[in-house]
């Protein structure tokens, strides 16, 4: 009896942790409280004890790790629908959606009122000028044109010889005597009276004695030499209208042309180098194109505008760069040049042409240019 006491005393007094495997842990206990658990009696003819196991529970254990998670389960059947909860706020306004396709064209409107005229635009830009169209049939004679104003009155010739002297003619009648005057005092003599009226020629008279011979005359050689000058003169004038006639005349063998005061400008189309423009131009009695003012450089403008080609003029500065002079060597009297021009581009630009719109550009003599001759 008393060994199966000890041994109980002896567990109920180990520490925690100490019991064996497979028992519940135990706070350690006093003897006292021991015998509250047991009956201490006399081990003679006492009653057999009780295990342990009868004993109260100790406290309960430190929390053990948590083991791995279990296979998940089945589905659980759903529950009743809750309640309806109330309407939230409304959300941020989405990205606008993708353009839908056009729907089908709708019937037309009924025509609209007329609105009011609008402002004329602008002028457009002149276009093109087109081919030339073939001549029309010859018109009318036009009406006469005024006469002339007269022409400057010839210088007076040289006086001519004087002729031989005329005749005597013969007498008139004698007139009817005249009514007497006033006798004048006497010894004295009265005025002259008014000549009376011529009378009726009389009869030839005698031949009268030769008077004496008169001082010799001036000699007639200086009169011809004069009309020598005179008429030399008229055969340079004559000269000098041939040969403006014979220009005139190749001239109009040109089909195209522009009149400004005594110049003519004419073309016939064809496109020439500078040297085979002039060439054409002094073959036709005439020289190229050279517009001296306004008015002369308009009607050009207008010649190479019906052809629509630009025009070589007269001018160069191949003798001193940037100097443009006449044929003749005359400096220039007027000038039309497009802005930036003359600019000698490629150091070779020792001629000049004249643009659809009138403007000036230095150019090279080799291209080929409209052939423009003036006369």
């Amino acid at each position: 009896m008393l060994l199966p006491l000890l041994s109980m005393l002896f567990l109920l007094t180990q520490p925690q942790g100490h019991l064996g495997a497979g028992m519940k842990s135990y706070q350690p206990r006093t003897l006292a409280n021991a015998c509250t658990l047991v009956i201490c009696s006399p081990a003679e003819n006492g009653l057999p004890g009780r295990d342990g196991r009868d004993g109260r529970e100790g406290p309960r254990g430190e929390k053990g790790y948590p083991g791995l998670p279990g296979a998940v389960g089945p589905a659980g059947m759903p529950g009743q629908a809750g309640l309806v909860g109330p309407k939230g706020d409304n959300g941020s306004a989405g990205e606008p959606g993708p353009k839908g396709d056009s729907g089908p064209i709708g019937p037309p409107g009924l025509p609209g009122v007329p609105g009011p005229a609008g402002k004329d635009g602008p002028p457009g830009k002149q276009g093109n000028i087109g081919p030339q169209g073939k001549p029309g049939p010859k018109g009318e004679a036009g009406p006469k044109g005024e006469t002339g104003a007269p022409g400057t009155q010839g210088s007076a010739g040289a006086r001519g010889p004087t002729g031989p002297k005329g005749e005597r003619g013969a007498p008139g009648e004698l007139g009817p005597s005249g009514n007497p005057g006033a006798a004048g005092p006497a010894g004295a003599v009265g005025p002259q009276g008014p000549l009376g009226a011529r009378g009726p020629p009389g009869l030839k008279g005698d031949r009268g004695a030769p008077g004496d011979k008169g001082d010799k005359g001036e000699s007639g050689l200086p009169d011809i030499a004069s009309l020598k000058q005179q008429v030399g003169a008229l055969q340079g004038q004559l000269q000098n209208l041939q040969a403006a006639f014979s220009h005139y005349k190749k001239a109009m063998l040109f089909p195209n042309g522009r009149s400004v005061g005594d110049k003519i400008f004419k073309t016939m189309g064809a496109e020439k180098s500078f040297e085979g423009a002039q060439k054409i131009c002094s073959q036709a009695g005439g020289q190229t194109a050279s517009p001296r003012s306004a008015a002369e450089n308009a009607a050009l403008q207008e010649l190479v505008t019906a052809q629509n080609k630009a025009a070589f003029l007269s001018m160069t500065d191949s003798k001193k760069e940037g100097t443009f002079v006449y044929p003749s060597g005359e400096p220039l009297v007027y000038s039309n040049w497009a802005p930036g021009e003359p600019n000698n581009n490629g150091g070779a630009e020792n001629c000049v042409e004249i643009f659809t719109n009138g403007k000036w550009n230095d150019k090279a003599c080799g291209e080929h240019r409209l052939v423009v001759c003036e006369f």
